[in-house]
């Protein structure tokens, strides 16, 4: 009996508090993590977690970010005055390489600034979305594995199925290393690296060593990165243009 009235006890608080909201800031904050879409520091944060999803739902047991609803995010940063400039916290295992590199290339195409924070981690496609934005930050013990594309599933095995891949490949690495300091030569050492991971090519990278590399621009924290984004938004509402520390 104790236990059916903690129970509904724990139901009606529920309840009362989601009546608290209205159901699209309910919506929001299941999907995206947001109570809603009100920008008093002028900062957008957006999270990326898990999973990046693509055309295919991810597994159910997975967490999971959906790129339809990170592209519109994103357009709003475009579109709504009230934005000044986009944190982007990553910890996620990559995912869907079409759709990583999608929100990669609308990332570095925003007028406005964008700061990175890898947290945790950002691994395989999470590799240029980390390097997308203006600035780019790594914590301490946060990682990045770096390696060649692959797929599961039917291959057929032809030269054409092998030329396709490669073309990917380069467009992964010809993005990253245009929106980063690192020496394509060297990423691509450490991508086809053999001495490191158990079943596969690649390397993982730790705090500082993405910084050597010229992969990342600095280690830092939550703070630091926000530091560095009003900084930017700043300059960026002084000259109406974003100075990005990438090459070109």
């Amino acid at each position: 009996m104790k236990e059916k009235n903690r129970m509904e006890n724990e139901a009606e608080f529920d309840i009362s508090h989601e009546s608290d909201f209205d159901e699209e800031t309910i919506n929001r904050l299941k999907e995206l993590g947001q109570m809603n879409d009100k920008y008093e520091s002028g900062i957008q944060t957006i999270s990326i977690i898990g999973e990046i999803e693509g055309h295919i739902e991810a597994g159910s047991p997975k967490k999971s970010t959906k790129y339809e609803h990170i592209i519109p995010m994103i357009m709003d940063v475009e579109e709504k005055d009230e934005i000044k400039g986009v944190l982007l916290i990553l910890n996620t295992m990559g995912g869907d390489v079409e759709a990583g590199l999608a929100i990669s290339e609308l990332i570095s195409g925003m007028s406005k600034p964008c700061v990175t924070l890898v947290l945790g981690g950002s691994h395989s496609i999470g590799v240029p979305l980390a390097v997308s934005g203006t600035y780019s930050f790594i914590t301490p013990t946060a990682t990045m594995m770096i390696h060649p594309i692959r797929t599961t599933g039917l291959v057929i095995g032809v030269l054409q199925s092998f030329l396709y891949f490669q073309k990917m490949q380069e467009r992964i690495t010809d993005f990253v290393v245009e929106h980063s300091n690192v020496d394509k030569d060297l990423f691509n050492k450490i991508m086809l690296n053999t001495d490191e991971l158990v079943n596969d090519m690649g390397s993982v990278l730790v705090g500082e060593e993405a910084v050597k590399i010229g992969l990342i621009d600095e280690v830092g924290s939550l703070k630091d990165a926000r530091n560095k984004l009003l900084e930017l938004i700043k300059e960026y509402e002084h000259t109406g243009k974003t100075n990005k520390s990438k090459n070109k």
